[in-house]
């Protein structure tokens, strides 16, 4: 078999847009034998011939549930279409530029479709597979002049098959059945037939097309593994474990010399959770010499492929595809296990995006929403702004799919319908939505949100007391583990949300808006503090168990708790410590605001050691210990966040980084530095504590601005080798004095590139 498939050339995705296109007159259609049959894939062909290449050919693509692209025999786009849906009842769409693959003479596009089918907590199936193509350029649109059939080389696995939230079956390839010679120029097309139209491109089951919101996935090409093999050799029933250089999703990839009809099994170490079964793959050989890479992909840190005896292994690669954002970001300070922490976080962030941000890539690839706030702070820190479209994504996805009695739910796209009342106050809130605007200043989305936000506050009513009326949702959850007080934790997350709203509202100048929101919150603070402190904690009037650390801690985040508590908070911090890797993110957060670094690191270190101390993995746990969860969980990385934000000090205090503030909490490090680039340039900021002096230096982006800010107890402070404070300012042209703000000198300055040295 020609080794075509394994061609790729990265197409770069179109700007950010959730516009449609005009597909009036576009035909959707399928293979004539198609029954619709779940984990069915469909071949389509179209030839044609071209006097002349246009520069740009833009193309529209749509399926259910996702294609690969050849033209000329060469692979242009590897996984294209998104997830369904959008809304409930709408489709995404691709746009692909496919120029640069056209030529003089005979062309041929060929386009595999694998229909999953069946729904699951990531994907909803309209329950009908099939194409749309729309190309004016060439006038080449999907209709009955193309060709197709069914690919019956793709079958179901034997025993046994993924969970019911995932939307992926496994993916097994019959090569006696079938190759990949179709897609070549020469073919003869044997058993391709006329395509069946369906109906209009927009009708239902597919309904409005909404072109795709984020990019193509990056792609690595073939790559090897980190152990090395002398091959070939012949296997003698051997599972061969090879080792990736991180968890990562790959698509494995081998070339072999066997008779036919034998079964290779390949799977990765993440392929059982607990009980829980994630994807694999199966491949019955042909005869000869063969090659072949399975196309749905699947994550860990080993990929194991059983031989069976007699096999002739040649070689064996993976490929790693993901979602197209770089890793601009980076954190290093004079302590070991915090830079791991980082860097194990980032690991963990970036598996666990593509179509959406999921909750882990293996037993749900489901967009959760108290993960997503997680995750998405922790993008501001460590990638490149295309990750901010991930979040755009979610957060119209998440109003999309609001009920008609206002409730919100996650996770959507997919059949989930549970609406967990803690998490959904999490992400319309300060630390979600309003945190996106902060970091992007996009104020179009927070247009498209606004009314939807307003609709779920809605839902939410005070009692007599001014506190929440108790009410459960439909999963009345609060965090994993144990002694979760969670009627204290949705009160703070509650507050959180109408902080949040308030800010949406001024931004969007609705004035009364905000005079009333802000009514609503003082009384609210008014109230919570009235009927939760107790005896020196937080409590709610029906909990009864230990003191919860979470609900001290958030009170704290969101404000509701004025600084005299703060003594008697940290005592609680320092002995419970009940909170899941979930909300620790929030327990270190408010450490941080209270002005006790030192010990935030030090829980930091105590909670943490097992994952960050495990040599074997590189991405961090669902919880606390393994074994008791899934071995990679996007809410675990808030201490990404926490490192950057707090540690060196940095976070935009107007939207789209315009504004930095810089307040390094070191608590007893001597060294920290961090850097990323935002959509308005790249930052840097290093902090250095030694032989009595205090450095920070930073590099501002382009038009935007910094307050700096360093503490009282220094009493001389040089700006670029030029004195700007010796017991009172020293007026000069580089920094503006703003004063003294909680404990610290705070100077203005601008672009540019500064070294602070105080002493």
């Amino acid at each position: 078999m020609k080794s075509v498939i394994f061609s790729f050339l990265l197409i770069l995705a179109l700007p950010l847009s959730m516009n449609g296109n005009d597909f009036k007159g576009i035909k959707r259609i399928t293979a004539n034998e198609s029954q619709n049959e779940s984990n069915s894939w469909i071949n389509f062909v179209k030839l044609f011939e071209l006097s002349e290449i246009p520069e740009k050919s833009l193309t529209q693509i749509a399926c259910d549930s996702k294609y690969w692209l050849w033209i000329n025999e060469k692979l242009v786009v590897f996984e294209g279409q998104l997830k369904r849906g959008p809304t409930p009842n709408d489709t995404y769409y691709d746009e692909v530029d496919i120029a640069p693959y056209l030529k003089l003479g005979k062309n041929k596009i060929a386009i595999l479709v694998w229909y999953f089918g069946k729904d699951g907590f990531s994907h909803k199936s309209s329950g009908q597979a099939g194409l749309v193509f729309k190309n004016d350029v060439l006038h080449i649109h999907s209709d009955n002049t193309w060709l197709s059939r069914l690919n019956k080389a793709f079958e179901y696995t034997s025993r046994d098959y993924p969970n019911y939230r995932l939307s992926e079956s496994n993916v097994r390839f019959d090569a006696r059945k079938e190759s990949f010679d179709w897609i070549l120029l020469e073919d003869n097309l044997r058993g391709f037939g006329r395509a069946k139209v369906l109906g209009d491109a927009e009708s239902s089951p597919w309904n409005k097309l909404v072109k795709r919101p984020i990019p193509l996935w990056k792609n690595s090409g073939l790559k090897e593994y980190k152990n090395k093999i002398n091959f070939p050799f012949v296997s003698e029933g051997d599972t061969l474990i090879l080792t990736l250089p991180y968890n990562a999703q790959i698509t494995p990839y081998f070339q072999i010399r066997s008779d036919a009809g034998k079964v290779i099994d390949i799977r990765t170490d993440n392929y059982r959770i607990g009980n829980t079964l994630s994807v694999r793959a199966e491949y019955v050989t042909s005869s000869g010499l063969q090659e072949y890479e399975s196309l749905g992909w699947m994550n860990g840190h080993q990929v194991r492929y059983y031989f069976p005896e007699g096999v002739e292994i040649m070689d064996v690669k993976y490929r790693e595809t993901g979602y197209d954002t770089e890793f601009t970001g980076s954190f290093t300070c004079n302590d070991a296990f915090f830079n791991r922490l980082w860097e194990k976080a980032l690991r963990t962030l970036y598996v666990t995006m593509r179509d959406t941000y999921m909750d882990c890539p293996d037993r749900e690839r489901a967009q959760w929403w108290g993960d997503l706030v997680n995750e998405s702070g922790e993008a501001f820190y460590a990638l490149s702004p295309s990750a901010a479209s991930l979040t755009q994504k979610g957060m119209l996805e998440l109003i999309n799919w609001q009920r008609s009695d206002g409730t919100i739910y996650s996770p959507v796209p997919g059949m989930y319908t549970s609406e967990l009342p803690g998490q959904m106050l999490a992400s319309i809130g300060y630390y979600g939505f309003w945190n996106y605007y902060m970091n992007t200043g996009d104020k179009e989305t927070v247009e498209k949100v606004y009314n939807g936000v307003k609709k779920y506050l809605s839902v939410w009513e005070t009692d007599e007391k001014g506190i929440l009326v108790h009410r459960e949702g439909d999963w009345y959850w609060g965090d994993w583990g144990t002694n979760i007080d969670k009627q204290g934790i949705f009160n703070a997350f509650y507050y959180l949300a109408l902080k949040g709203f308030k800010n949406m509202s001024e931004l969007l100048g609705y004035n009364g808006e905000v005079k009333k929101t802000q009514e609503k919150m003082d009384a609210f603070k008014k109230a919570f503090n009235a009927q939760l402190w107790k005896n020196g904690e937080y409590r709610s009037e029906t909990y009864t168990g230990e003191t919860d650390d979470r609900t001290q801690a958030l009170a704290v985040v969101a404000g509701l708790a004025d600084e005299a508590k703060f003594p008697e908070i940290l005592q609680k911090l320092k002995t419970q410590k009940f909170a899941s890797p979930y909300l620790e993110k929030y327990v270190l957060e408010a450490l941080f605001i209270m002005g006790y670094e030192e010990y935030g690191l030090q829980r930091m270190k105590e909670r943490y050691s097992e994952m960050i101390n495990d040599p074997a993995r590189t991405t961090l746990y669902e919880l606390w210990n393994i074994g008791s969860g899934s071995v990679n969980h996007a809410w675990s990385g808030g201490g990404l966040t926490i490192l950057s934000q707090y540690v060196c000090g940095v976070y935009p205090v107007e939207a789209a980084w315009k504004t930095i503030r810089i307040r390094p909490q070191m608590g007893s490090l001597t060294y920290a530095a961090t850097e990323n680039t935002t959509v308005n340039g790249k930052f840097s900021v290093e902090i250095n504590k030694s032989n009595g002096k205090y450095r920070i230096h930073t590099l501002l982006p382009q038009e935007s601005n910094a307050i700096v800010m360093i503490p009282v107890s220094y009493k001389k402070i040089n700006l670029n080798n030029h004195l700007i404070w010796n017991g009172k300012e020293k007026r000069n042209q580089w920094s503006e004095y703003l004063g003294i703000d909680n404990g610290y000198h705070t100077f203005k300055i601008k672009s540019g590139n500064w070294n602070f040295v105080a002493e």
